[in-house]
Formats: C-alpha cells, sequence, structure tokens
C-alpha cells in the first residue's frame, strides 16, 4: 500500500522545525509495510496543482495529514483537494485538535474519511490492512468514521506502556536540506507524558498523566542518528525533560561517554531544577533551558494549577544561569480573573528575574481543562476561528479586561522590543553594530529571506532557462523579497559551500 503523508505550512514566527509527529506516523506506516512519502509544505510553497503532480507521480491508496490547531484550516484544504483531485483516494487526519473534535471534523468536512484519535503508533499498526476495508473499521480502537450517515467513534485506546518499542522518526523522508537552510534546531522526544495539572495545556489529555520514559542509551542513539544526518542543534521537545533527574543525569552521562559534539535545548519546570543536573546537563552540550512561569500573580498562579511559586521561579533562573545556561521564561497574558493590576505584577516580575522572558496570549484549546471548563472561571471565550489561535490574537476576555485591552498589552511590550529591534536592522545595513548584534541581526534577516525562498519555491519556479544566467535570480530574488543583492548572493554562496542548494548546467539551482 501506498500512504502519503502532508505537513501543513506553519508561519515562521512559529519556528518551523522537521515535522517530528508526521515523522513517527511515517515510520510506523513504514514499518508495517507501507510505502510512504512526505509531502512537506512547511518548507515549500503549496497549490492544488502542485498537490496534483504529486499525487499522479507516486499515485498513493492513502493521503493523511496531520495538524495543530492553528494549522487546522490549511490541512483540511489539503484533504478536500486530495479528494477533489481523486474521490477513490482514503484521506485521514490525526494530531491534536482534530482529537479533540473528531465529529465535528467529519460531519462538517465530507472529504474527511477517518481521523486517528490521540495517539496514533498502535492504531496504526491495526489500522493499514484495514484502510481499504472501511467495513472493519469498527474494530479498531481510537479512531472515528462515517457509518450509514452517522458518526462511529470507537473505545479509546490505551496508551502504549513501553514507547522504546516505537520505531525512530522517518526523518529521512522529509526535505532536510531545507530544515538545514532554515537553520532551526531539530526536535525530539526522550519521554511522553506529564504529571502536572496546568488547565491550559493539552499535554496531559493527549499522551497520558503517567510519564513514560525511554531508556537512556536509546535516547542517545537517536541523537546519534540526528547528527550523522548533518544537524548539530537538538531541541528536546518533551513537556518535561526534568521528570526524573536521574535519568536526566544518565542521558547527560551516556551523551559525554560517547563524546557527541552538538548543542541542546529542553523544557524544564521552575519545581524541578537542580544544580547537579543543569551542569550536567551543561557539560552535556545543553546550551538553552526554558519554563513556563505563566503570570507574576501568586492567585493566578494556584487558580491555574501551576504547581510552583514565585520564589520557585526566581531560584530556578538563578540555578539555571549560575550552571552557564541561557534561561528563556514564558508568561501568558488574559489568563482567568486577570486585570490590568496582574498583568503589570507580571511585568514587573518578568524584569526582576534576570533573564530572556516573552509574553503569548491566552489560547483555550481543545481537550484543556480552561476549555472544557470554562464556566467555572472569570474568563468567557468569544471566538472558535481556528486562525486566531496561535497566542497572539486574545480570543477570550476576563470581567476586568477586553481581548483588546489583552492584545494591547502584549502588543506594546512586542513594540518596544520591536523598535530596539528596528535600529539594529538599521545600523545592521550600515555595518554599525556590535559583532554580537551583527551576527544575530544577520542571521535573522538570512533566515527570513531563506524562508521566502522555502515558501515561494524560488528555485523551482524562478530558475533560469538556458539563456539566462543564474546571476539573474539573485537579481530577481533581491526584487521581490526586498533584499539587498549583494546579501542575497552571500546567501546564495553560503547555501552552495554548505552543499543545501546545488547548481544546475542551465544556469539555476536545485536543493539538495
Amino acid at each position: 500500500m501506498r500512504v502519503a503523508l502532508c505537513a501543513p505550512r506553519y508561519p515562521l514566527s512559529e519556528a518551523p522545525s522537521p515535522p517530528l509527529g508526521l515523522s513517527y506516523v511515517a515510520a510506523v506506516f513504514r514499518e508495517q509495510g507501507a510505502e510512504v512519502k512526505i509531502f512537506d509544505y512547511i518548507v515549500a510553497k503549496y497549490s492544488k496543482e502542485k498537490l496534483e503532480g504529486q499525487l499522479r507521480k507516486f499515485s498513493p491508496d492513502v493521503l493523511g495529514v496531520g495538524s495543530v490547531t492553528m494549522n487546522i484550516h490549511h490541512a483540511l484544504e489539503i484533504l478536500a483537494d486530495a479528494k477533489d483531485i481523486n474521490p477513490e483516494i482514503t484521506t485521514f487526519m490525526g494530531g491534536p485538535h482534530v482529537s479533540f473534535c473528531a465529529e465535528e471534523i467529519l460531519q462538517q468536512n465530507s472529504f474527511v474519511d477517518l481521523i486517528i484519535i490521540g495517539e496514533s503508533e498502535g492504531t496504526i499498526r491495526e489500522l493499514l490492512p484495514l484502510l481499504k476495508a472501511p467495513s472493519r473499521w469498527s474494530n479498531v480502537c481510537g479512531i472515528a468514521f462515517r457509518d450509514h450517515g452517522g458518526i462511529v467513534i470507537t473505545p479509546t485506546r490505551r496508551l502504549l506502556e513501553n514507547i522504546d518499542n516505537i520505531p525512530l522518526p522517518a526523518r529521512d523522508l522529509l526535505p532536510l536540506s531545507r530544515y538545514k537552510a532554515l537553520g532551526f534546531p531539530i526536535s525530539m522526544l526522550t519521554s511522553r507524558g506529564c504529571p502536572y495539572k496546568c488547565i491550559f495545556c493539552q499535554g496531559r489529555r493527549l499522551v497520558g498523566a503517567e510519564p513514560r520514559l525511554r531508556a537512556p542509551r536509546l535516547v542517545v542513539d537517536e541523537i546519534e542518528s540526528i547528527l550523522a544526518l548533518g544537524f548539530d542543534r537538538i531541541n528536546i521537545a518533551d513537556d518535561l525533560f526534568m521528570i526524573n533527574a536521574q535519568r536526566a543525569q544518565s542521558i547527560c552521562e551516556e551523551i559525554i561517554r560517547r563524546g557527541l559534539n552538538f548543542t541542546w535545548s529542553a523544557f524544564v519546570r521552575a519545581n524541578t531544577v537542580d544544580g547537579e543536573t543543569m551542569r550536567l546537563m551543561k557539560k552535556a552540550g545543553c546550551s538553552a533551558v526554558s519554563f513556563g512561569v505563566e503570570s507574576g500573580n501568586p492567585k493566578i498562579l494556584k487558580e491555574i494549577k501551576k504547581g510552583i511559586t514565585l520564589e520557585m521561579a526566581r531560584s530556578a533562573v538563578k540555578i539555571c544561569q549560575d550552571a552557564g545556561l541561557v534561561v528563556l521564561v514564558s508568561f501568558i497574558a488574559g489568563l482567568p480573573s486577570e486585570t490590568a493590576q496582574t498583568l503589570r505584577a507580571t511585568k514587573e516580575f518578568a524584569d526582576s528575574i534576570g533573564c530572556h522572558y516573552g509574553f503569548h496570549i491566552l489560547a483555550p484549546f481543545l481537550g484543556t481543562t480552561i476549555r472544557e471548563e470554562a464556566g467555572r472561571y472569570d474568563m468567557e471565550i468569544i471566538s472558535d476561528d481556528w486562525s486566531l489561535y496561535d497566542a497572539n490574537h486574545a480570543v477570550t476576555r476576563t470581567s476586568s479586561l477586553s481581548p483588546k485591552e489583552i492584545e494591547g498589552f502584549v502588543h506594546n511590550f512586542e513594540d518596544e522590543l520591536n523598535v530596539i529591534w528596528q535600529e539594529q536592522v538599521r545600523c545592521w545595513r550600515k555595518k554599525i553594530n556590535s559583532p554580537e548584534v551583527e551576527m544575530r541581526v544577520e542571521g535573522h534577516q538570512r533566515m527570513n529571506l531563506i524562508f521566502q525562498l522555502l515558501t515561494e519555491d524560488w528555485f523551482d519556479d524562478y530558475s533560469p532557462n538556458g539563456e539566462t544566467m543564474a546571476t539573474d535570480i539573485c537579481q530577481q530574488i533581491a526584487h521581490n523579497t526586498g533584499f539587498e543583492r549583494g546579501f542575497v548572493s552571500e546567501v546564495i554562496a553560503n547555501l552552495l559551500a554548505r552543499r543545501l542548494i546545488m547548481a544546475e548546467s542551465g544556469g539555476g539551482y536545485r536543493w539538495a
């Protein structure tokens, strides 16, 4: 059986990296004997015509798409186009958003045949032999589908007990040269599950409250496989890497024992860090840790069941910094009972802890306590426009704050940073920044240019013919992107030197 999997687009602001969940899905399909391809539209332009060409070339029996709330509309667009191109193809969806609204998705979108709910690996292993036999789908736990005009949701599937048995993500099916060019870290998981009860988080509903841990040896085996692909920056995307300090130390010791040279980052919690583990993480190549504090108001912290205090957060920042780690702290604006005073208190606390921090706007995702029990809190959900659920738009209000006021607070904060950033960009054009700032600004500008090259398919759509010099592409790119031609030429030369793009005989380029 041929299976095509699609990765719908993300905005650059969401730091797009190789799609980890889809890579796991691809690996399990392949493990079970399917021929699998990934159509990646995160780092390439999407069009119905392009999809039609890919479907014609591969001729899959089944097409699936994974999505989160933010890109659910594009995911649905892909499936609608696929069904229009080939009405016989079986379509399915998976991911956190559809796992909590499977019935609604099926009722409203006739082009979706099947939804995989929650953790997918065990489901796929049972489902693959039956994918072209809908009459037998009811025997598979953890899915939803239509049957005789109604919606069938089969019994919930138990989570896998041993996640060491899951095959490694099929990263080789991804356009890796494009991701290397973009430069974000590649993600991996060392565990699934989170024991904490934050009311705004989907995590424990999707992957369980009981942590399931991979063996340190296998974790480092995967790290080696990633390094072999040519990446040297890894983000450990566990909900909480520091679930168990002894295990975290074992992973670090194994990295050190093997002499692996790379940098990595991880998510921790303010109440789980300790100096010994942080120092060992630093020695093993960890460069940064991030954790959420969410609010500078103790009552709000208690109401959202964060399970930390402000003193814990302050202490955690110091412990991590003393170990030599960069610390990134996040806060949420618009939490239940939020007022102008609590927002000011949060900003004051953030300023006082002496580390990098940022604000997001509350997005009450499907499956979260804050959404399912919204009536219990001083908070009203005012929109189900999923395109606004990007943590940059206010889709809630409290009794004291309107959506406009919540957005205004965060935008004012971001505007202050943007003034500084625009001045740094201006100085970059004149080459008068400090070396450190110059490197940071140029890296960001390079990333913006490359993302445009990727998502506009420049090297596919604008390759010159035999009568046109390749330098004309640089001129065209400069004209269309607003970057100076000299900078464009430097970026192209760097991509060539790193063998991420290859020069064509006709004078154009293609991604390696």
